[in-house]
């Protein structure tokens, strides 16, 4: 696989593929990945923005307004399995490196790219930036307060939800290569990801005309489904159909909300919710969040504490998800996040620590002079 990705979305998908098998090539220029440089935090003067997402690859660094390099990077491309770019739609013409001159020498290729509005006239132009996506799409008119400001995810969802959608992209056109002997393009944007990855939000305004609105931390069709104060912190409790409202009640000792009008179906509670939320953290109040986390869950009701990230991945460690990985050994061991998918027969590895800049220059410049076979290679 070659990938000409930079930042996240790319990178964050090729690795997911490298983790389940791929051979990885990061294309970089002479000043590497962006991410590189996003610091702080640091792990061994490295950004770990950059050690994130970018596992189980081998770096050659290529400048493309070079002649030879060019070169070498459609001698990778011409021998690629995949290949995966994120520059703006047509920057890699002028290289050769765009889908029709790579598929005219390369007809099986699965060439994927990701951009932030598409290909189409209107959108080829503009900057792909997660954070103008969040804007755009309508997403961050969801987030935050109902009568404060608009609110930014607190990661770069749109890049991560592109790169899953990237990964399922080349997977599918994979499988049609196998079936049929034709590879294809893949094209994936930012913005067509957020209006499909906002689901029900984007579902009121396309199927029921309705325009979603911030509403802090409530849903707007469920109730109880948010955080509610207990004694030292708040818990996440949802509750989401009338039987864990039943059991929910029964844990906190009101059940007599149960049988009440007002609070009876989902539909009656979530119109009185401004009702109903005060006699619930009237007994919430009375104990700590892990005490009542551990009561209402062996209720069978879904809830949680609101965990820092450290306190998150502890948690996932308790409940046997193993989530930290460590790839490399010795002094370059890096600690890394797992990959999420777990298979029966071919479980992901972790083969490689992030690289170097060009730290697999040297060896991906000779392979790429030796005479190419008939199988693909990269």
């Amino acid at each position: 696989m070659a990938d000409f990705s930079r930042i996240l979305a790319g990178p964050y998908a090729t690795m997911l593929l490298a983790d389940l098998g791929a051979e990885v090539v990061k294309v970089e220029g002479p000043g590497g990945d962006d991410t590189r440089t996003w610091q702080p935090p640091v792990r061994d003067g490295v950004a770990t923005y950059y050690l994130g997402v970018n596992r189980n690859k081998r770096s050659v660094a290529l400048d493309l307004k070079d002649a030879a390099d060019a070169g070498l990077a459609r001698e990778l491309a011409r021998r690629a399995d995949v290949l995966v770019e994120n520059f703006k739609p047509g920057g890699l013409a002028r290289f050769g490196l765009d889908y029709d001159s790579v598929a005219a020498g390369n007809p099986g290729v699965v060439y994927a790219s990701i951009s932030g509005f598409g290909s189409a006239p209107g959108g080829r132009s503009l900057p792909g930036y997660d954070l103008i996506v969040q804007a755009i799409s309508g997403f961050m008119s969801l987030t935050g307060d109902p009568g404060g400001e608009p609110y930014r995810a607190g990661v770069a969802l749109f890049d991560v939800m592109a790169g899953l959608h990237a990964t399922i992209g080349v997977l599918s056109a994979l499988n049609h290569r196998h079936e049929t002997g034709r590879g294809q393009h893949v094209e994936v944007n930012l913005l067509s990801s957020a209006l499909s990855g906002l689901v029900n939000q984007t579902s009121a305004f396309v199927a029921g005309g309705v325009v979603p609105f911030r509403m802090g931390n409530s849903h707007p069709s469920l109730f109880p489904y948010e955080p509610l104060p207990c004694a030292d912190g708040e818990l996440i409790v949802t509750a989401g159909n009338d039987g864990q409202f039943r059991r929910l009640c029964e844990v906190l000792g009101v059940p007599e909300l149960v049988d009440d009008p007002r609070f009876r179906r989902n539909e009656d509670r979530t119109a009185n919710r401004d009702e109903l939320r005060p006699l619930l953290v009237e007994r919430l109040r009375t104990r700590s969040k892990l005490d009542w986390f551990h009561e209402i869950i062996a209720a069978g009701v879904p809830c949680g504490p609101i965990n820092t990230i450290d306190q998150g991945v502890a948690f996932a460690d308790e409940v046997g998800l193993d989530p930290v990985v460590t790839v490399g050994q010795g002094a370059a061991a890096v600690p890394s996040v797992r990959n999420p998918i777990s298979f029966s027969a071919t479980a992901a590895e972790y083969r490689l620590p992030p690289p170097a800049l060009d730290e697999h220059g040297a060896e991906v410049r000779r392979w790429l002079a030796e005479p190419a076979g008939e199988e693909r290679s990269a």
